[in-house]
């Protein structure tokens, strides 16, 4: 049977200078299992902090009080705390879709592993789409009249 929910996966690095070179997808001898296991999942990053950045970005562009994240994540991206920690961290996408089935999930989480024994990589998360499971958008505190 098919899970009605969709899958996606999220990993950490531990310093700076490896989110860099993640992120600008750089040819390190020490990044290759990562990115052979991207390739063989049809999978590319994304990392966290870009994607906060074009959020905002797109919600100033169309207003924001369209886009319920958006205080939360403006604040986010300019905390340099956070920042920093968003830096280090990177969805993975597969076939250019943003969740995918439990199975591919699984799989490339799977594959990834060896990559936390290592200590390339510090954390991976898999996350479903069942609000259930998901915090609620935070809530503008209501206007007085």
């Amino acid at each position: 049977m098919t899970s009605q929910w969709q899958y996606q996966v999220r990993f950490d690095v531990n310093d700076s200078a490896t989110a860099e070179s993640v992120h600008r997808q750089l040819r390190d001898p020490a990044l290759a299992p990562l990115f052979d296991i991207l390739a063989a999942h049809r999978a590319a990053l994304k990392c966290q902090f870009d994607a906060f950045a074009e959020y905002v970005t797109v919600a100033e562009e169309h207003g924001v009080e369209y886009y319920p994240l958006y205080q939360w994540t403006k604040a986010t991206i300019e905390n340099p705390t956070k920042k920093e920690k968003y830096l280090k961290s990177f969805t993975l996408y597969v076939d250019d879709r943003e969740v995918y089935t439990k199975e591919i999930a699984e799989a490339l989480e799977a594959d990834l592993q060896p990559l936390a024994t290592s200590g390339l990589i510090t954390r991976i998360s898999k996350y479903d789409t069942n609000p259930a499971n998901n915090p609620q958008s935070p809530q503008r505190p209501r206007e007085r009249g």
